[in-house]
């Protein structure tokens, strides 16, 4: 049906010459159920968009489709749960902690004073952080005996740390972090550690010298370990190749000569060593004198075989190299005394027992 207005669309102060039929005081259905409508023969009909609040239309209208359901109505999953259910099939991958489904009273959060901690339900404490409910001892062991059919034997002769480091020397660490907001990544994880035993790598004299002033500080002294650590790569493979390449061209650089370390004395030496420096010749002449004197008649090669000798080299290397304390001061003591005082002594008897036998 076609409405037409009671008054035309003009400035007030205008006059119409037309008639129109006045349909207006008859109000639409849906206009007089809602309480909308305001009729005046005298002015425009108003509609009201907002109507006022509390009118019993507008209870009718938000009560329209909506089921109230109570709380007792609700049967929660973790009260059907039998005592011997299967707890891999109720979580069985990792996933947001839903109170419905976990059969414990579970409580976190800021307690109120004189109260308990916030209870499973509704509780955003619990649900923001991650959890290993799919990780019980059970699903571990289901996991297990899956991947049972995939694996192999250990191999024999690896049981132990010491057979494990001796046929696999070189170890590469890395972390992976967990995060409990939107993005996983973390730029830590590319970091890579190498650590490898100084003594498990083919180094003579040279080149493990060489090769401990190339590294500096990355050797480790005290427990004879060189770590390398790599960061500069974005990613971790590619700092673990890198840190693969890098311990290759140590080794080859140390196991070279180059012209100029000819030119190297023993003052530029990493350490001590009793038989490249002077105080070693200076022993020896005294240890020929003696033996030339008590006519012992023995050579060089004989005396370096001597343990106070041997004793006497490890101290004076102990007291140049690890520092002057009581340990290596008395050590030195003891095989200076052993040297020059008793050494003839012993020698001698030992030479008057092999003559008589």
């Amino acid at each position: 049906m076609k409405r037409i207005l009671s008054k035309p669309l003009l400035s007030p102060c205008i006059k119409s010459k037309f008639s129109f039929c006045n349909y207006s005081e008859i109000p639409s259905a849906s206009a007089a159920e809602s309480g909308t409508y305001s009729d005046n023969s005298d002015e425009f009909p108003v509609y009201n968009f907002k109507p006022e609040k509390g009118g019993a239309a507008t209870e009718n209208r938000r009560s329209q489709g909506r089921t109230t359901v109570k709380d007792q109505d609700l049967v929660m999953r973790y009260k059907q749960m039998p005592i011997d259910q299967d707890w891999t099939s109720v979580w069985p991958v990792a996933r947001s902690f839903h109170p419905a489904s976990v059969p414990l009273p579970i409580r976190q959060g800021y307690p109120k004073k004189g109260q308990a901690s916030p209870g499973k339900f509704a509780n955003a404490e619990l649900m923001k952080i991650p959890n290993f409910l799919h990780l019980t001892p059970p699903a571990i062991k289901k996991h297990t005996e899956a991947l049972k059919q995939f694996c192999t034997e250990w191999p024999s002769g690896l049981e132990t740390d010491a057979e494990m480091n001796q046929h696999f020397p070189v170890q590469i660490m890395n972390s992976v972090y967990c995060h409990s907001g939107p993005s996983i990544r973390d730029t830590k994880a590319r970091i890579v550690t190498l650590k490898v035993k100084l003594t498990s790598l083919p180094l003579d004299g040279h080149s493990k010298d060489k090769l401990l002033r190339l590294v500096g500080a990355c050797y480790d002294k005290k427990t004879d370990e060189l770590v390398l650590v790599a960061d500069r790569c974005p990613t971790r493979k590619q700092n673990r190749n890198y840190l693969e390449y890098l311990l290759s061209v140590l080794m080859i650089e140390s196991s070279k000569t180059e012209p100029w370390e000819s030119e190297k004395e023993n003052m530029d030496m990493e350490k001590y060593i009793w038989r490249q420096n002077i105080g070693y010749e200076v022993t020896m002449n005294t240890l020929k004198s003696t033996a030339s004197i008590k006519n012992l008649g023995i050579s060089e090669t004989e005396l370096e075989k001597e343990v106070v000798v041997q004793e006497y080299a490890q101290a004076n290397e102990d007291l140049h190299n690890k520092g002057e304390d009581d340990s290596t001061l008395r050590k030195y003591k003891e095989a200076v005394k052993n040297l020059l005082i008793n050494w003839p002594e012993q020698l001698s008897a030992g030479e008057k027992q092999s003559v008589v036998q």
